[in-house]
């Protein structure tokens, strides 16, 4: 064991012991950063614009500040953006995050001094927590690839702009630099293809023992990996032992994965947005992630099912309940006030506040009244294939609405890696897990007004080629599990297996 990794040990169960003070005090560790941002957001012009100095306690912030979403707060973004200080939170923003938007195009989210620091520390503490539990510190002697963003940054009126990932490549701590992969120059490639085929070229003869990134793009490198040598991943890396990732739910992936792999491994789920570092997971035991209380966020909650109501219930984190499907809402040390990311979450525990993200408030299908959601129809998925040598690459869900004959439908497109051998029976099996979660879906079924569902086979890259013929090949970008209308679905209907 070198140095570095037994080092490594005592100090995470430190930083853990230090995590779980502030995670045992939860109520009183949120009052404490109400009190910080409502002081802070007094000295704002937001702040001036709401009355922030008449605000005592939670319920005069709810009369004051409204939920709201990027558009929502615009106008003030806008000035921040043009270099006005003071808006949404003092001074000026170190970083914009930039990230695509349906209706506002692109959008720029501000990272602060203040919060610029909590992104890092909490990706620090995801790696420190699974060192702390396992008191396996052994892949720190190894290499670690991110797969992630260009760091080329640009200027917007002085402040840097890029993709959150680009900028948090800036922030590599001093003992990790030799460590990491790939290198700087591969990092900058912006297109994906010729960067994947640098990042396989740089480490194939290293000794990989982390690799992090969104599933369906790792899969990518990994599917290059094994096609140049003809070996299984652990293979090519016999001390890569567990994955880090984010942004999706992984159970629908893990056979693909762990088949690519050639072993079971462990993995480590985070939730980073470019708004703030909201969870990361603390426990291989446990279910969830440690909700981070402590990151300069105030959180909000409103169940998921009350969000489109006039007056939707608004709760702070001492009302919540383990197992309601609720719409985060976000106040930040960045100057985001009453913001909806757009991501519904579930508490898996109260001591300490855990939770898991289960889909996206406008990523739902209820062309009928069945209020479908991700988690719904990411759970079935996943139980049809369990036990099964079923391999999933991508999937979406959508309406068919209008079918030629007969009743409509939820079409499923799935892109496989190993089929199933009866499509039909393995439609039957996530339909009848649909309609055990679901009993809006069911009483469709049963009224007659829905069919069961229908699985469309995607070629094999074929959502690779869709997401480059919308320019979204690559990085952060992830295809919507499912989908109210068929703006996917229509164009999906290229890339089907004959």
């Amino acid at each position: 064991m070198s140095i570095k990794s037994k080092l490594a040990i005592p100090f995470a169960k430190q930083v853990r012991k230090q995590v779980y003070k502030w995670a045992n005090k939860p109520h009183k560790t949120q009052k404490n950063v109400f009190e910080y941002l409502v002081s802070e957001g007094c000295k704002t012009a937001f702040g001036k614009d709401h009355d922030f100095i008449s605000i005592n306690n939670y319920e005069d912030f709810k009369k004051r500040v409204p939920i709201s979403d990027y558009e929502g707060l615009r106008t003030y973004v806008d000035r921040v953006v043009k270099g006005e200080e003071d808006v949404l939170w003092k001074g000026r923003p170190l970083y914009f995050a930039k990230t695509s938007g349906t209706t506002s195009g692109a959008k720029y989210i501000p990272i602060t001094k203040e919060s610029m620091p909590t992104h890092i520390k909490a990706a620090r503490n995801a790696l420190l927590f699974y060192i702390a539990e396992t008191k396996n510190a052994s892949f720190v002697n190894g290499k670690m690839i991110f797969l992630q963003g260009s760091p080329v940054l640009e200027d917007k009126n002085g402040v840097k702009l890029g993709r959150l990932s680009g900028i948090a490549a800036h922030y590599v701590p001093n003992y990790l630099l030799k460590n990491r992969l790939p290198s700087w120059e591969t990092n900058c490639i912006e297109d994906w293809d010729t960067k994947v085929d640098k990042i396989v070229e740089e480490t194939l003869p290293e000794n990989m023992t982390v690799i992090s990134g969104i599933p369906s793009w790792v899969q990518v490198y990994f599917e290059k990996l094994i096609e140049k040598t003809g070996k299984s991943i652990s293979e090519i890396f016999p001390n890569f032992n567990f994955f880090v990732y984010g942004g999706v739910n992984f159970e629908p992936y893990k056979n693909k994965f762990e088949a690519l792999i050639g072993k079971k491994i462990d993995y480590v789920e985070l939730y980073p947005a470019s708004e703030g570092f909201i969870a990361y997971q603390d426990s291989q035991t446990e279910k969830g992630m440690l909700l981070q209380l402590n990151s300069g966020i105030f959180y909000e909650f409103i169940p998921a099912s009350e969000y489109y109501n006039e007056n939707p219930t608004r709760i702070s984190l001492k009302d919540v309940k383990v197992g309601v499907n609720y719409v985060i809402i976000l106040n930040t040390s960045a100057g985001l006030w009453g913001y909806n990311i757009g991501d519904t979450i579930e508490f898996t525990s109260l001591k300490p506040y855990r939770i898991k993200v289960t889909g996206r408030i406008k990523h739902f299908i209820s062309a009928f009244g069945e209020h479908v959601i991700g988690k719904e129809v990411e759970k079935a998925l996943n139980d049809a294939i369990k036990g099964t040598d079923i391999n999933v690459s991508e999937f979406t869900v959508a309406p068919q609405v209008n079918p030629e004959t007969g009743l409509p439908f939820h079409e499923w497109f799935i892109e496989f890696e190993t089929e199933p051998e009866n499509l039909e029976e393995m439609a039957s099996k996530i339909d009848a897990s649909m309609q055990e979660q679901n009993i809006y879906y069911r009483d469709l079924i049963d009224g007659k007004i829905l069919k069961t569902l229908v699985i469309k086979k995607v070629k094999k890259g074929g959502f690779h080629e869709y997401m480059k013929s919308i320019g979204k090949f690559g990085g952060q970008n992830k295809i919507p599990q499912l989908s109210d209308n068929r703006n996917i679905a229509d164009v999906l209907g290229s890339y089907l297996k004959e």
